[in-house]
């Protein structure tokens, strides 16, 4: 039975509250002081829990959206036994769905500068952004590529961007053509975006 909201420990109250809001109203709107009302608490009880907006997105990033970012932590660290194009399948599945629910959250940003350059600066300063599955990619491909699974001359950060360019793609085509269904399901995208990838990246 799940617990009911009021008897919740407020830390998770205030995740809830955030992820609710930034699903539905977006980034730029949902403010600390829309997070604590939804939550039930007062502001100052919300900064008792966690520092900034910035923070809070975070963990609901970390914690509620698809797990990209600790995929390709546990990759870098060590890889297995069932080969890159098993990973990278791996990791362009998860990306598709990360980016299809990720989107929509940041997309308003987008549209208040000031907003926008201040909420990255505070993500920034947290040592996350969108640029750390890029670089984390890039960091398993290079190791991929040192123990001799890559050709030589392979170009881990160009793959690692057109890998998770694609994912991001595929999800702002069909977040922006909302009703149409993608014409390949994820599973299938993810198969024959990799193959394709791995044409230019394995050894001859």
């Amino acid at each position: 039975m799940p617990t009911p909201k009021s008897t919740r420990p407020t830390r998770e109250r205030i995740i809830d509250a955030a992820e609710h809001l930034l699903r539905t109203i977006g980034l730029a709107r949902t403010t600390t002081k829309e997070i604590a009302r939804e939550a039930g608490c007062s502001e100052a009880a919300l900064y008792k829990h966690y520092r900034s907006k910035e923070e809070i997105y975070v963990r609901v990033l970390t914690d509620r959206l698809p797990r990209l970012n600790p995929l390709l932590d546990e990759l870098s660290k060590d890889p297995g036994e069932l080969g890159v194009e098993h990973n990278l399948t791996r990791v362009a599945e998860h990306a598709v769905r990360f980016y299809e629910q990720s989107l929509p959250i940041t997309a308003s940003l987008f549209a208040e500068p000031t907003l926008k350059k201040r909420h990255f600066e505070g993500v920034r300063e947290l040592g996350q952004g969108p640029h750390v599955p890029l670089e984390a990619l890039a960091r398993y491909l290079r190791a991929e590529r040192d123990r001799g699974a890559l050709r030589p001359g392979a170009d881990p950060d160009a793959a690692a961007a057109l890998l998770l360019g694609a994912c991001s793609q595929r999800a702002f085509v069909y977040d922006a053509t909302e009703g149409m269904p993608p014409p390949q399901p994820v599973e299938e995208f993810a198969t024959d975006l990799v193959r394709t990838l791995l044409t230019g990246l394995l050894p001859a």
